[in-house]
């Protein structure tokens, strides 16, 4: 599903990350650890097409995206869910048509109303869809990103930091949604400094060090 071959991006004379190769297969949870400057970020903006890589070669799901031309990346996206740990939703929309946006953005209008309300079922969010996100709790903010990025069923999933400002147990309840997805065999890669999680959940851990990988286990355990 996806597949780094020795991957290096460099920002002037520094190296983000360094030879980095790794394989991830489809409905993996993958958790991507390392402490802050280890080139995380950097691997989540090459995922996303923001970034090439200077060396190497990024393929998802058979495509290798370097190759894809400009006016071809928004077509890339529309396929990737997105989590964030600042939610980045609309304040001037309803939980509804925050989640109706994703489908918006990736041209779908087959059964729009149906797939919105079971994404917002699926996160425990059905009741809250005429509400504002000034009227949600911090958790219920990032199920509303969860379902915004789920409705579009897409294949890969990226979540950076999505318990960062959330308490121990809705961290929990988050995760265990994010993992969920990939009973569907949504592939799910997760930036997390949360080390109880991590090791709890023992699942595919990727760990970045100095730019490069210094640790990939599944049923692998955090490492700072």
């Amino acid at each position: 599903m996806v597949k780094f071959e020795h991957v290096t991006k460099k920002f002037g004379s520094t190296k983000a990350l360094e030879d980095v190769s790794f394989d991830i297969e489809e409905g993996d949870l993958v958790f991507l650890t390392g402490h802050s400057g280890a080139g995380k970020t950097t691997l989540l903006k090459l995922l996303l097409r923001e970034l090439k890589p200077d060396s190497g070669k990024i393929t998802i799901d058979g495509v290798d995206i370097a190759t894809l031309k400009n006016k071809e990346v928004p077509f890339y996206r529309r396929k990737i869910g997105i989590v964030f740990q600042d939610f980045k939703l609309l304040y001037d929309r309803t939980v509804y048509e925050n989640v109706e946006l994703a489908l918006e953005v990736a041209g779908d209008n087959d059964k729009r109303d149906a797939k919105i309300k079971k994404a917002l079922e699926e996160v425990g969010l059905l009741d809250k869809a005429d509400l504002f996100p000034r009227q949600l709790s911090g958790g219920e903010l990032q199920r509303a990103v969860i379902a915004r990025a789920i409705v579009a069923n897409p294949k890969l999933i990226i979540a950076d930091e999505p318990t960062g400002n959330l308490d121990p147990v809705t961290s929990r309840q988050i995760v265990d949604l994010l993992n969920k997805t990939t009973d569907s065999d949504t592939t799910v890669i997760m930036a997390t400094h949360n080390e109880n999680i991590v090791n709890s959940l023992k699942q595919h851990v990727i760990n970045l060090k100095d730019g490069k990988v210094s640790s990939d286990k599944k049923g692998g355990h955090y490492i700072e």
